[in-house]
């Protein structure tokens, strides 16, 4: 019988330092961590299959010794984690990577440096003025001189007879040698299937390399930015024990979705920790967070973009359960009779002639409001969040 204390994937939401130090030591076999890069840039992000709007930062006030202080922090409680015999790897940019690396020789020690791999892909955003920066870099450290790897040979194919040659059955001349540190694998562009809109999407085949390489079957692997769940996804077809931490509740939503796809399922093959249950936990979050849990927790299309959606922030498209139907998220209580007038315009901009409104409350005028408008031949309702919390389904 599986039980909750017999799973050990997790799947956690909250700040990775405070996680990190309720994890025993030595209890992981690999860390794969893909932070937040030292870019100064602000993404406005889309991704699922429609518009899902969250603020990305990548943004540290008082330069980069800040930000590498904020990493340390964080290394050294992967450090303290991670098995003696087992190995991590930090993924980042041109950015920083020099200032990361002197950090990690400082918490690993230089000996345990392992690589430097390079990471090279086609992506746009090409340059005349200098040659293109088209790669990221990984850093692999162990703990010890005693740990896993389990190294594949890869093929690779010449014009002419070469190095040990042999032929294809396409007559193609072959050699099968020992990999490198520069890996060329497409990055996960527009046109991928993979593809999931997230901004710093890794690609599957990066992971796979990685966690085949650095960990056997039942290992435990750590992601403590597991931003849209690439190395989860991963560990859990190769058969690994998983855990993942990420800030953001968008992110852990997206996560969810993505392991329900390949099989895996909350409460049988991984625990969700922290994630909401009271109206506290959602006045809490940050305002496109929460409009993104209520949208998701609808099961209904966000809107495309951040501004100029027309005061909608999703909707509905008719189909079995639903009519075509506008939809408002107010992370506020006592919502009143001027949001349903202002809800009341946007709907029939839209053309629509129904809609929900979703608050933690709602005012008496507003409920007045809403019958008055009914009158008119338009229809809006009113969701409590609390309704969402509890599982009903107020809106079929």
């Amino acid at each position: 019988m599986i039980t909750k204390k017999t799973i050990k994937n997790k799947l956690i939401l909250g700040d990775n330092l405070d996680i990190l130090k309720t994890l025993k030591d030595k209890s992981v076999d690999l860390i794969y961590i893909d932070p937040p890069f030292f870019s100064n840039r602000n993404y406005e992000v889309v991704f699922g299959d429609e518009a899902e709007i969250r603020s990305f930062k990548d943004r540290w006030e008082g330069g980069v010794n800040v930000y590498i202080e904020w990493m340390k922090e964080r290394v050294e409680e992967l450090y303290r984690v991670l098995k003696p015999t087992g190995s991590f790897y930090l993924h980042c940019d041109w950015h920083a990577s020099h200032h990361l690396r002197v950090m990690l020789d400082e918490v690993f020690g230089a000996k345990n440096f392992q690589n430097e791999i390079i990471w090279g892909y086609r992506t746009g955003g090409a340059t005349k003025k200098r040659w293109s920066r088209k790669h990221d870099n990984i850093y692999f450290y162990t703990k010890t001189d005693d740990y896993v790897f389990n190294l594949k040979k890869e093929r690779v194919y010449y014009d002419k007879p070469f190095f040990s040659p042999k032929k294809d059955d396409q007559g193609r001349w072959y050699a099968d040698v020992l990999p490198i540190d520069i890996w060329e694998i497409p990055a996960v562009i527009n046109v991928s299937k993979e593809r999931l809109g997230y901004p710093t999407q890794k690609p599957e085949a990066l992971l796979e390399k990685i966690i085949t390489a650095s960990s056997n079957k039942n290992a435990v692997v750590l992601d403590a930015f597991c931003g849209c769940g690439t190395s989860l996804s991963v560990a859990q077809k190769l058969n690994r024990h998983w855990i993942g931490i990420d800030i953001s509740p968008t992110a852990i939503k997206l996560i969810g979705r993505r392991l329900k796809k390949i099989g895996a399922r909350e409460d049988k093959t991984y625990i969700a920790i922290n994630t909401p249950t009271t109206d506290t936990d959602l006045k809490a979050f940050k305002p496109f967070e929460f409009q993104n849990w209520v949208i998701d927790e609808l099961e209904a299309k966000h809107s495309k973009r951040k501004v100029g959606d027309m005061g909608l922030d999703g909707y509905f498209t008719k189909d079995l359960w639903h009519d075509d139907a506008g939809i408002q998220v107010k992370q506020s209580d006592s919502v009143g009779r001027n949001v349903i007038d202002n809800f009341e315009t946007a709907l029939k901009r839209a053309k629509y002639t129904k809609g929900y409104i979703i608050a933690f409350s709602f005012s008496k005028g507003s409920y007045e409001e809403v019958s008055r408008i009914k009158k008119e031949g338009l229809e809006i309702k009113l969701i409590k969040v609390s309704e969402l919390l509890n599982k009903k389904k107020p809106i079929l």
